[in-house]
């Protein structure tokens, strides 16, 4: 029963973080910016509940080897969550300065498209990194 919770809560959590953020930006009564900080504070505390939710379950079972291990899969699964997930916003910021100086430097002069493709290219190479940092990170537990 107490993995049922452990898997509700946080889905809830987030969910009507959303919802909160979403009203208070749609009604006027916060910036934007102060709704994106609310929303990272809310992912963090729903990650920390999760990963202290996941050592109290496996805890309870009285198995100490067991719930190392546990614990163990379960941060570095975080992890390889956390490689693939920042690189994607670095490449997706990387990508979306790049692409409209693309854009204009072609429109100025074709030629140059190869050129500007090179540095959107570099961009999403970092997501790649990332990923494939985090299937190495998974292979290896």
């Amino acid at each position: 029963m107490l993995d049922y919770i452990l898997l509700i809560v946080p889905v809830v959590f987030i969910i009507g973080s959303v919802y909160y953020a979403y009203k208070t930006v749609a009604l006027k009564k916060h910036s934007r910016k102060r709704a994106v900080t609310r929303q990272i504070a809310a992912f963090v505390l729903v990650g920390i509940m999760c990963v202290l939710g996941s050592l109290a379950v496996s805890a309870a079972d009285g198995d100490a080897e067991a719930a190392k291990a546990g614990s163990d899969i379960g941060l570095s699964m975080i992890a390889a969550a956390l490689a693939t997930g920042l690189s994607g916003i670095g490449g997706g910021i990387a990508v979306g300065n790049a692409a409209p100086a693309a854009i204009g430097a072609t429109s100025e002069d074709p030629k140059a498209f190869g050129k500007a493709l090179i540095f959107v290219a570099l961009g999403e190479g970092v997501a790649l990194y990332g990923l494939l940092v985090s299937i190495l990170i998974i292979n290896k537990v």
